[in-house]
Formats: structure tokens, sequence, C-alpha cells
């Protein structure tokens, strides 16, 4: 198989990696790149933990190969944050308690951020929808969607995005 190298801009910056036809976004992420955030799961695209926005739009990195992503924009969950400050959306998970375990949360931040960003007042049953691809096995997800409703009425209010 043919190694290349490959550009991913990944939270605004540039990165440079050998890349192989059949190396996932994941392994790109967390091996190459160290950015440890996204979580690996269940590998089969149905718990969410991988969730990163590729051009703002979620996509699991577990079943993306790597290279469709070059030279694409990409956020991972320590993109959100600006510097030591949590993103509202971040600050409301955490506020809300929507945040246990940990293991889901940098998808379902993820999540939640393409949801705003293209819907800024879902409904509960849209925030419900959006999120269905997320798994969580701590918190029921009653404390996620007030979370997301929340982090809604925030960004909404003129708090960063």
């Amino acid at each position: 198989m043919a190694k290349e190298i490959a550009t991913f801009i990944v939270n605004g910056q540039g990165y440079e990696v050998i890349v192989e036809p059949h190396m996932l976004l994941i392994d790109v992420l967390r091996d190459s790149i160290g950015l440890v955030g996204t979580k690996y799961g269940c590998g089969a695209g149905d718990c969410g933990a991988c969730t990163v926005l590729l051009e703002g739009k979620p996509v699991f990195a577990c079943l993306t190969l790597a290279v469709t992503a070059r030279d694409r924009s990409l956020t991972t969950i320590e993109g959100l944050a600006d510097g030591a400050g949590l993103h509202p959306i971040q600050q409301a998970f955490v506020d809300a308690g929507a945040v246990q375990c940990g293991f889901c949360t940098p998808g379902m931040v993820l999540t939640t951020k393409a949801l705003l960003d293209e819907n800024p007042e879902p409904t509960r049953g849209e925030i419900k929808a959006f999120l269905a691809g997320n798994l969580c096995r701590c918190t029921g997800y009653v404390k996620i969607v007030e979370a997301v409703e929340s982090a809604a009425g925030i960004l909404r209010n003129g708090g960063a995005r």
C-alpha cells in the first residue's frame, strides 16, 4: 500500500501526517497528531464517542478514512475551548451535570455544536433526534438534553461560538 504525506487542518492548525489508504481518521487524530479527546468506542459508528466535525458536520472518526479529510477543516473537542475557558456548550454540560464518566461527552458536545450551528432554537424533539447517534450509558439523557437547551439559550443571547 502506498504511503503519502497528507495535510490535515485540525482546530485551525495544519498537520502533515504520513498516511496509508486504509487509515482511519481516529487513528490519525489520536496516534499521529496526539489529540486524544476523540474517543474510540465501538468501531462501528454505533456509539458516537468518536464524533468530530468535518467542515462543521458531525462524522464518526472510526468510520472515516483519513484521506477523505485531508486539506479539509476538522474540529475536535480540543478545538472548542478558548484557552482555559470552556466553550458555552462545554460549560452548559458541566453546569447541567450532563458529564458523568465523560466518555461520550466529546461526541455529544461536538454533535450539539453542529446542531446549534444549524438550528439555534431546536425543540426538545429535534435535540433528541440529532443526538440519536450518540450513546450515553450513565445519564439517561435528561441532563444532556437540558444542557443542549441551556447552551442554545446562552448562544442565542450572545455567548461565544
